[in-house]
């Protein structure tokens, strides 16, 4: 070593300074960021539609998802898991599926649609609540 850095370093512990750098815990992992896949996302759309027509709604609802993952504010998906859950007989799995629809595109082609299913099946489960209590 040069007489120059091993001055230094005498100094630096001489006057009680650390001679390395404080070690920095390990940066926090960021969160994960989704991921856009439009492609793979019409591809679940696709799939999620034959289940829907074979009478498979369970099925149906996980493409509905998959497509979800794949581009996150995608409205259709939710109108399709709404008519699933619908048709299964799950009214309030369905209005709150219409209603991300709506949160998602509240002025979209298929709103009206969206808005008459949720006046619909409130209206059903409001009745059945009475029927319960009464």
């Amino acid at each position: 070593m040069s007489r120059r850095l091993i001055l230094c370093l005498a100094l630096l512990a001489a006057a009680g300074a650390p001679a390395l750098p404080a070690q920095q815990p390990p940066p926090a992992k960021a969160p994960a960021q989704p991921v856009f896949e439009p492609y793979k996302a019409e591809k679940d759309m696709e799939v999620g539609r034959f289940y829907m027509k074979k009478g498979d709604y369970d099925a149906a609802i996980d493409r509905f998802q998959d497509a979800l993952k794949w581009r996150p504010n995608f409205a259709v998906p939710y109108l399709m898991i709404g008519e699933a859950y619908e048709k299964k007989g799950e009214k309030k799995e369905a209005i709150a599926a219409y209603q991300k629809y709506l949160e998602i595109l509240p002025a979209g082609e298929d709103a009206p649609k969206a808005r008459s299913r949720i006046a619909k099946l409130q209206k059903d489960l409001d009745r059945a609540a009475k029927r319960r209590s009464g």
